[in-house]
């Protein structure tokens, strides 16, 4: 319900994750999305529990028209890389869940319990060489506060001028969040909202018409 409600709201794109299947070895949206994409036609993505090809041919045949990579990417840059060149760059979205620590931010993945050891700035230079379609970055110090975006990790992000879409996720609570990093994005880039429209602090009519 909420899905079709954000895509007749005006929503560009939908995403699904569940946040918890690499942790515990599952995939448990393919039968869903193919309800999902029945009553939705703007652009699908899916997330969490990607692991081979196989995984993301099912996506696809479900009506996904992306799929999220993190876990088995930043554990296996190969598999990205061969991913990519098999299913074509528009197909995978990078996945990156950042936590800062002391002055640098890091990659986590398995819902954010672990951390990769790898700097965000050094990943996503890796990914870039790849050729991912883009990166979606979400802050797990911002995610599900709705207490404002990560502003400081979208501006240093931002400063280093990537030329593949960015889309921030982790913190939205309201339009006041939208004008504090406007600013800092690039025409390509977007936000990524969840709890707070589940919730309904906002809806997406309102955010589309401030940002229009």
């Amino acid at each position: 319900k909420l899905a079709k409600q954000y895509y007749e709201d005006g929503a560009d794109e939908i995403i699904f994750m569940d946040v918890v299947a690499s942790l515990y070895g599952r995939n448990n949206l393919f039968e869903l999305i193919k309800e999902f994409s029945k009553d939705i036609f703007i652009p699908i993505t899916i997330g969490g529990g990607i692991k081979t090809e196989l995984d993301i041919e099912n996506a696809l045949k479900c009506g996904a028209d992306k799929v999220s990579i993190n876990s088995e990417g930043i554990k296996n840059k190969i598999f990205l890389k061969n991913v990519v060149s098999t299913f074509g760059v528009s197909t995978i979205t990078a996945s990156i869940e950042a936590k800062r620590i002391e002055n640098d931010w890091y990659c986590f993945y398995d819902f954010g319990r672990e951390n990769s050891g790898k700097k965000i700035e050094d990943w996503i230079n890796e990914i870039s060489d790849i050729g991912c379609a883009e990166i979606l970055i979400t802050s797990i110090d911002k995610e599900g506060t709705r207490l404002g975006f990560d502003n400081e990790l979208i501006n240093f992000i931002s400063s280093k001028k990537y030329k593949m879409p960015i889309m921030y996720s982790g913190g939205y609570g309201n339009i006041d969040h939208i004008k504090q990093v406007k600013k800092l994005l690039d025409r390509s880039d977007a936000i990524c909202i969840s709890s707070a429209l589940h919730y309904k602090n906002d809806n997406i009519k309102n955010i589309k018409k401030y940002n229009d």
